[in-house]
């Protein structure tokens, strides 16, 4: 049967969340402080999506993905979260860089 589909799922899932801990590097220097807005990984990386069915109803795209990403990255110290008002800041601790 090959590789096992949810492995395979998780490995992408990964992935993803590699790359973008990755881009996050790269614009940290760019950044107040090393904070990345969170509005702008969203929109560079064209990570906002529609995540219900089309019956369903959502208004605008949402950022889910990115959130989950973030999350997972967070959870396990190579990311961290700030908020400022109603915006969000990300970047890349210190003694993970």
């Amino acid at each position: 049967m090959g590789i096992d589909r949810k492995i395979a799922i998780h490995l992408h899932i990964e992935a993803a969340s590699t790359e973008l801990l990755e881009f996050v590097k790269e614009r940290s220097p760019l950044s107040r402080d090393g904070w990345v807005p969170a509005s702008e990984i969203k929109q560079a990386l064209s990570l906002n999506f529609v995540a219900v069915p089309k019956a369903g109803k959502q208004y605008g795209e949402k950022g889910w993905l990115f959130a989950i990403l973030a999350r997972m990255l967070e959870d396990r110290g190579l990311l961290e979260h700030r908020k400022s008002g109603s915006r969000a800041f990300y970047r890349v601790p210190k003694k993970a860089g």
